[in-house]
């Protein structure tokens, strides 16, 4: 079975952006000061990305995909809980 090139060259850029969003580790960049519930959701978001990197290293990352999206999505919700702070931030 022969692949065009151009469906061939959207596989990789595909699989390129979905390495690089789920490089991303949840960061702790909330002030708990003025957010302290915002805060400590990222601490847990946070956390729940380790659980799943041991997980994963005791699984020798055999676990069909399903860890490796669940911390992208894990690092969108962080990126997203930043979000909600600056837009509190403004009333």
């Amino acid at each position: 079975m022969k692949f065009p090139a151009f469906a061939v060259a959207t596989a990789v850029i595909a699989g390129l952006a979905a390495t690089a969003v789920a490089a991303a580790e949840p960061v702790q960049n909330v002030d708990p000061s003025r957010h302290g519930n915002i805060a400590r959701a990222q601490e847990l978001s946070r956390q729940a990305y380790d659980a799943l990197t041991a997980a994963q290293n005791a699984n020798e990352f055999d676990m069909g995909g399903h860890a490796a999206n669940a911390k992208s999505l894990l690092a969108q919700a962080n990126q997203e809980m930043k979000l909600a702070a600056l837009a509190a931030n403004k009333h």
